[in-house]
């Protein structure tokens, strides 16, 4: 979505905090937008509420919430606001969590809460909220599989001793359980390592629909296994295939399973 806007484009990064996603994916400008300034790095940033963006109408051909409605106090004016920044012919992605998942209860537990406001628990329920608050009609959503990255003790300065109940957060703990998930799913069609749903409407022509089930244990991103495949990142050891993270370089275990898609 972001790759095939022109340089004059400009996207909005909302809810963003230090930024859910590099700016080098895409030559437009992007503005960043959240509520506690402490939290947000450098670039074109602005503190500011969701329910009140302070833009004009049709600002933006792009908005990215990646993982903020779960804290949006108030969701529905929230998303009219989303709708009304952005251009008629623009496109929108979202991504939550599913509240009524292992993954997320984890979370929730370890982060008391972790400032989720809102519990989705119907995928296609939400996606009629977004469209009927922002008239973008629904072109795709998938899946999302979880690396249990938030309960990597590298990624917080100060580990919770309740942590230690689910394996002490080390990564090779996170890599074993999150393969042992995976297998249980692929074999028993459990649902153990979801961990929400992503969405994408309006303009949006190419969406991703593939289920994106290898994600690291430490930076959180995925990636399908034909493309670690196709790029030559898979490695084998004894019984075990593995991979390294082209981004954080962390090693995490392999798994192949047959593609799924939500198709509209």
């Amino acid at each position: 979505m972001l790759a095939g806007l022109p340089a004059d484009a400009w996207v909005l990064d909302l809810g963003s905090a230090s930024g859910s996603f590099p700016e080098s994916l895409t030559v437009g400008r992007v503005v960043r937008l959240d509520l506690d300034p402490v939290r947000m790095g450098p670039g074109r940033v602005i503190r500011g509420d969701a329910a009140r963006l302070p833009f004009a109408d049709g600002s933006f051909d792009a908005i990215v919430a990646n993982h903020s409605l779960e804290h949006f106090v108030d969701l529905n004016t929230a998303l009219a606001e989303v709708g009304r920044v952005v251009k008629p012919c623009g496109a929108i992605f979202v991504s939550v969590p599913d509240a009524s998942t292992l993954t997320g209860r984890l979370y929730r537990w370890l982060a008391h809460g972790g400032g989720h406001v809102n519990a989705f628990v119907e995928p296609m329920g939400l996606a009629d909220h977004v469209t009927r608050a922002t008239g973008m009609p629904l072109r795709g959503m998938t899946v999302l599989h979880s690396g249990l990255s938030f309960l990597n003790r590298k990624n917080s300065g100060r580990i919770p001793l309740r942590l230690f109940l689910l394996g002490g957060g080390f990564e090779w703990t996170l890599q074993t359980a999150t393969h042992l998930l995976r297998l249980v799913d692929s074999t028993a069609g459990t649902r153990l390592s979801v961990y929400g749903w992503a969405y994408y409407f309006g303009s949006v022509t190419d969406p991703e629909l593939a289920e994106m089930s290898n994600v690291r244990v430490r930076c959180g991103s995925g990636h399908g296994d034909e493309w670690l495949r196709a790029q030559s990142l898979v490695r084998r050891f004894l019984l075990w295939r593995y991979y390294r993270c082209p981004g954080c370089r962390t090693m995490n275990l392999f798994l192949s399973e047959p593609v799924r898609t939500m198709n509209l």
